[in-house]
């Protein structure tokens, strides 16, 4: 390795991608891959967008992109956060919330880039191990923490927590970030993110409503709720 690399660089591991196999026909699911491909609809938007202007800065704030998705899902543009890609959102929730004086927890068996962003952010991690049936036990994070990082449904188990033990995981830890990655949502769980109404009153814990979306929501490229 150069000489010119940083010692952040020399003592990072990094994050080890699964195979992307070079089959035709076949489907991976474990990375989000859709069977089904974009629409015909999408394939002709997104060609007619590609003109002349593609030379110009695009809009920082993305804010029709911001104003359609806050339509469509029933909250307020300022609550939609946008990114390239949903690694580089999750990154900026590691950066801007779960660097904390106390460590982050999250499930031993996970998404493997947790652990590396940890690294790459100096975040001191504290894995909570999964029980004998690999499901993230909610009541096992009530250890000391600075904050608390979960996927739903966990990845690479497959296993969601319900909307109630979210509610319950966010209820017992209203002085910490609390933030819910759903990347692989879609694989069989019920998203917490536009069904729970999260508040916080002065000098009162988090309450919880389901179906009213509120100012505690936070919708991103790669989903993302922070309680």
């Amino acid at each position: 390795m150069s000489r010119f690399w940083s010692r952040l660089v020399h003592d990072l591991h990094p994050y080890v991608p699964g195979e992307q196999p070079r089959v035709g026909g076949l489907v991976k699911l474990n990375t989000n891959k859709s069977p089904f491909g974009p629409s015909q609809r999408v394939l002709d938007a997104i060609r007619g967008e590609a003109a002349e202007t593609l030379r110009l800065y695009p809009d920082p704030e993305a804010t029709d992109l911001r104003r359609a998705l806050a339509s469509y899902h029933g909250v307020r543009p300022e609550q939609v956060f946008v990114g390239n890609g949903s690694d580089e959102v999750l990154a900026h929730a590691f950066a801007a919330l779960l660097k904390q004086n106390a460590p982050l927890l999250f499930p031993d068996i996970t998404y493997g880039f947790y652990p590396a962003y940890c690294r790459l952010f100096g975040i001191q991690a504290d894995p909570v191990p999964l029980d004998t049936s690999l499901h993230i036990c909610v009541a096992d994070y009530s250890r000391s923490g600075g904050a608390i990082i979960i996927p739903n449904p966990n990845a690479p188990t497959g296993i969601a927590l319900s909307r109630a033990e979210i509610a319950a995981l966010l209820d017992a830890h209203p002085e910490q970030p609390v933030v819910v990655d759903e990347a692989y949502v879609d694989f069989g769980a019920e998203t917490a993110i536009l069904n729970l109404w999260l508040s916080k009153p002065a000098g009162g814990p988090n309450h919880v409503e389901v179906e009213s979306p509120g100012p505690g929501c936070v919708s991103a490229t790669r989903s993302v709720m922070l309680g």
